[in-house]
């Protein structure tokens, strides 16, 4: 019975550090570029798009489409930057483990 208790408060522990990193990694702001940093996005941790920052130079009429490139990748960039951070913070409290039916980033 000991044993059970002690895998109960387990679980509460990191049910309590699970609530603790989603409510940071919702905070979390991480910033992807492209161009060589000419195109900037800062994705949020719910994988929102907050900023879009662009350099001067490289705003032309005649190469719109390659702008909208830069754009997606840059906000790919930082998708996947974030995508990383949540996953690694979950994997150190979870110690590895893969939950069934938890998916992050929130």
């Amino acid at each position: 019975m000991k044993n059970m208790n002690l895998m109960i408060k387990q679980a509460q522990q990191m049910q309590k550090k699970m609530q603790e990193m989603q409510q940071k990694s919702e905070s979390l702001e991480i910033e992807g570029s492209s161009g060589g940093g000419m195109v900037k996005a800062t994705v949020n941790g719910k994988g929102q798009l907050v900023t879009v920052k662009i350099d001067q130079s490289i705003v032309s009429k005649d190469d719109i489409e390659m702008l909208e490139d830069l754009i997606v990748a840059a906000f790919n960039d930082a998708k996947n930057k974030v995508d990383t951070q949540v996953n690694q913070e979950m994997a150190s409290i979870t110690g590895g483990m893969n939950i069934p039916g938890l998916k992050l980033p929130f």
